[in-house]
């Protein structure tokens, strides 16, 4: 038998899980300006290697507005970004990005959330689409940036997720990172069938 065809292979994008930082991965510190404050979650770490196994891609994007606040320079919010980045290693996972807003509200910049800026730049630099996205956070804004993206959300009812803002209702309340891993687990296998 003979035969002929042109095979192409289709370079399927990763999809990506887009996080939250502080009351998502790790404790709530109102203005975390010390490395040493930086606690995870508990669970939090087995959730990210959970994600990571189904082949999913990890991005923090967060507002930090103690830097334009003058609480905290960029060098140790660099130093609090490496903190974190060696308790995950330790515990087996490993970021794709992080990407963070240092300005005030009142500032009107094209990254802080709600804002889809630094979703943007994360898709661009880490080659997945927004709207094939699921984003987790305990935050209107989190929920709003997912929301204006297209992507599917969660809230997790951890840091200040437990205040209900009935205004930005996202597609999936779960308690804590652990139980979004679970959710988006089961979303991707029926997306499968």
């Amino acid at each position: 038998m003979s035969g002929s065809g042109v095979w192409t292979a289709i370079e399927m994008k990763k999809r990506f899980v887009i996080l939250d930082r502080d009351g998502t991965i790790i404790d709530e510190c109102s203005y975390l300006s010390d490395p040493d404050q930086v606690t995870l979650i508990s669970g939090a770490a087995e959730a990210l290697r959970k994600l990571k196994g189904m082949g999913l891609g990890l991005a923090v994007v967060t507002n930090q507005s103690a830097v334009g606040r003058g609480l905290l320079n960029e060098n140790r919010l660099k130093e609090i970004h490496h903190r974190l980045a060696e308790i995950l290693k330790s515990e087996g996972v490993q970021l794709d990005g992080l990407y963070y807003c240092p300005h005030k509200p009142e500032d009107g910049c094209w990254c802080r959330k709600p804002s889809i800026g630094l979703m943007k730049m994360a898709a661009e630099e880490l080659n997945f689409d927004l709207s094939s996205s699921f984003v987790v956070g305990d935050k209107a804004s989190d929920i709003e940036m997912g929301r204006r993206a297209g992507a599917i959300t969660f809230r997790v009812r951890t840091g200040y997720g437990a205040q209900v803002d009935p205004a930005t209702a996202p597609d999936h309340v779960v308690a804590d990172l652990a139980e979004a891993a679970e959710k988006i687990a089961a979303l991707l296998k029926s997306q499968r069938r």
